[in-house]
C-alpha cells in the first residue's frame, strides 16, 4: 500500500472513531459560548463555612465569585447581590446559577487541565484533528483541481480565523 491509500485509510476510520468525541465537543463548545449567561441554567442554593470575619474586600475571592460587589456591610453580616455572609459565624449562603449535571460535566472538556484525566483525551483529540489536516491533503493529487480548490478553502478558513480573532 503506497502512503496515499495508507494515509487515506488512517483518514477514513480516524474519522468513524473522532465522530463521537467531535460531536461532544460540538455540543459542550456551543453551550460554552452562553456561560456568561443564563441559558439552560438553574438557581442553587449553596451554603458555605468560611474563617470568620474575613475582610469585605477578600470575601469575593473566597467564594470564588467573578464581578463581586458588596451590597452592605451592616453589623455581623455582609449582604452582597447573590447572598449574604455572617461574619461572627463564617456561613456563607447564596445562590449560584449551574448548568445540569451533564451539561457541566460536558463544559468541564474544554476546561481540562493537566491535573485531571480529561487532559488527555483533549490532547489526544487534538493531535488527531492536525492528523485530519494534513492527511486530507492526501485525498487528492497535488495537481488536480480539486486539492487546489482545497488548499484555497483551507486558506480561507485560516484567513477568516484570523480576521476574526484580531477583529
Amino acid at each position: 500500500m503506497n502512503l496515499n491509500n495508507t494515509m487515506r485509510v488512517y483518514h477514513r476510520y480516524l474519522g468513524y472513531f473522532l465522530a463521537g468525541i467531535m460531536t461532544v465537543y460540538g455540543i459542550s463548545g456551543i453551550v460554552l459560548i452562553f456561560r456568561e449567561t443564563e441559558f439552560l441554567k438553574s438557581d442553587k442554593q449553596i451554603e458555605r463555612k468560611l474563617q470568620p470575619n474575613i475582610n469585605p474586600e477578600e470575601l469575593g475571592r473566597a467564594l470564588r465569585m467573578r464581578d463581586f460587589k458588596i451590597e452592605s456591610n451592616d453589623g455581623n453580616v455582609i449582604t452582597f447581590k447573590q447572598g449574604s455572609y455572617n461574619k461572627e459565624t463564617g456561613v456563607a449562603t447564596y445562590t449560584s446559577k449551574e448548568l445540569p449535571f451533564v451539561l457541566n460535566k460536558l463544559t468541564q472538556l474544554h476546561k481540562a487541565t493537566t491535573n485531571q484525566p480529561l487532559f488527555f483525551l483533549n490532547i489526544f483529540f487534538g493531535v488527531s484533528l492536525l492528523f485530519f489536516v494534513v492527511s486530507s491533503f492526501w485525498m487528492f493529487l497535488p495537481n488536480s483541481d480539486i486539492f487546489k480548490k482545497g488548499a484555497y478553502f483551507a486558506i480561507a478558513g485560516v484567513v477568516l480565523t484570523l480576521i476574526l480573532i484580531f477583529v
